[in-house]
């Protein structure tokens, strides 16, 4: 079993899980909410959306730009795939 170094990088790994979880999110509220640097997270969100695991929606509101992001469908299938290679290893370590 191997892990997707793309998902199981720990920054990006807390990206796809409050992704997944929450939806839709903005860039400043996802910074809040993981504790990163503007800098950090954006390289790493980067990194998401030239894979493809990461849609970006930019748009203005009351004239402010206003960037979101979300898990595309195979953002999610790779967050899940990862889910579950854990949990295969959980279930050997068990025995």
């Amino acid at each position: 079993m191997e892990f997707d170094k793309l998902v199981h990088q720990p920054t990006r790994l807390q990206v796809f899980a409050y992704l997944y979880r929450h939806g839709e999110t903005g860039f400043s509220d996802l910074v809040e909410e993981l504790d990163l640097t503007e800098g950090n997270l954006a390289s790493h969100l980067q990194r998401m959306e030239e894979a493809e695991a990461v849609a970006v929606h930019k748009e203005f509101v009351d004239r402010k730009p206003r960037t979101t992001y979300e898990l595309t469908e195979e953002g999610r299938e790779l967050f899940e795939e990862h889910i579950e290679t854990l949990e295969a290893l959980i279930g050997d370590l068990d025995g």
